[in-house]
């Protein structure tokens, strides 16, 4: 299984960027994605999930993010809209086999088995 994240760049205040986590190795759509995220000197944080329909978000980014999944294209989005500065941090997809997972741990990294590479994202003007 592997994840490819993209989509990362240099984007000012109140912009937009549309981050994609490209899923292969799967045999079907039957699984989960968490978007996470690590700004400098912080620990990585949970951003999003998205399993078979639930989707959550973290309380930081409610209402300004929005993660959606393309199961033609084994890709899971995560569409981030009136960013800010405090959303600079390398963000990273996480894939678990099945729909199984606790839903309250959805921010627990170990609940992942496997990583994409990470994608710069930094917000300034």
């Amino acid at each position: 299984v592997q994840l490819q994240a993209s989509g990362g760049g240099l984007v000012q205040p109140g912009g937009s960027l549309r981050l994609s986590c490209v899923v292969s190795g799967f045999t079907s759509d039957s699984y989960t994605i968490g978007w996470f995220r690590q700004a400098p000197g912080k620990e990585r944080e949970g951003v999003s999930y998205i399993g078979d329909s639930r989707k959550f978000y973290a309380d930081s980014v409610k209402g300004r993010f929005t993660i959606s999944r393309d199961n033609t294209k084994n890709t899971v989005y995560l569409q981030m809209n009136s960013v800010k500065p405090d959303d600079t941090a390398v963000y990273y997809c996480a894939a678990r086999r099945g729909f199984n997972m606790i839903l309250s741990t959805w921010r627990q990294q170990e609940r992942y088995d496997y990583w994409g590479q990470g994608t710069l994202v930094t917000v300034s003007s």
